[in-house]
């Protein structure tokens, strides 16, 4: 699904303000699953490093859509991943060609490129059985969509180009809507309380994953 490109101004100036712009204030209590806001440097080197950003945001978008289709394949008995994730892995892969679009009017080339440790380090905790392991993996993917929306913000709040800017802005409510929704899919698991401390105990985790110091500038790097 195209993002709304249209949403470029916060009513407060901030980043919860972009949300409610974005048409997402209802999602705003659910960012604050985050145990920990990006450190400002984050933002500083990224602005200075916006070629190496855009290209690592468009793997992110691939690498989520793979994610979403990875799940539907290994939990077909789970009906009600299918059509929510089905339609998630097609928004995202809209999302991935945007991006390339992006890429190819400022003569940025598509290829490999060295990946964050961030989803790797995020995967080491979870538990080993299911569904215990499908709790965790769909709470872990809720925190990197809200770690994304996060960050998306503070991009679109401080980035020179207008139109970076106003794509950032665009993708705010989709990446908030996609963190309620891993969270929700988890929800159907097991009982809400034992999510939601689930949930908070993995978000003391991201916090210290995506603090630690990084050499590489990527959209979850330190």
């Amino acid at each position: 699904m195209a993002a709304d490109t249209t949403t470029s101004a916060a009513p407060d100036g901030g980043f919860v303000g972009a949300l409610v712009a974005a048409g997402a204030a209802s999602y705003v209590p659910r960012m604050l699953n985050l145990a920990a806001p990006t450190r400002a440097s984050w933002t500083e080197r990224a602005i200075e490093n916006l070629d190496v950003v855009l290209l690592d945001h468009a793997h992110c978008e691939k690498k989520a859509a793979g994610m979403a289709v990875r799940l539907l394949f290994r939990y077909p008995q789970h009906v009600f991943l299918q059509d929510p994730l089905s339609r998630l892995a097609r928004e995202e892969l809209g999302h991935f060609e945007e991006v390339l679009r992006l890429m190819q009017k400022r003569g940025i080339a598509f290829g490999r490129q060295k990946p964050s440790p961030y989803a790797g380090k995020l995967r080491q905790r979870l538990r080993a059985q299911d569904p215990e392991q499908l709790i965790d993996t769909l709470l872990c993917c809720a925190l990197i969509e809200a770690r994304s929306c996060e960050r998306l913000g503070l991009l679109a709040e401080r980035v020179p180009d207008a139109e970076l800017a106003r794509f950032y802005a665009g993708l705010l409510a989709a990446e908030a809507r996609h963190h309620r929704l891993f969270a929700d899919l988890a929800g159907q698991l097991a009982d809400a309380a034992s999510v939601r401390a689930r949930l908070l105990e993995l978000a003391e985790w991201e916090a210290e994953v995506v603090a630690a110091d990084s050499s590489i500038v990527r959209m979850h790097s330190g």
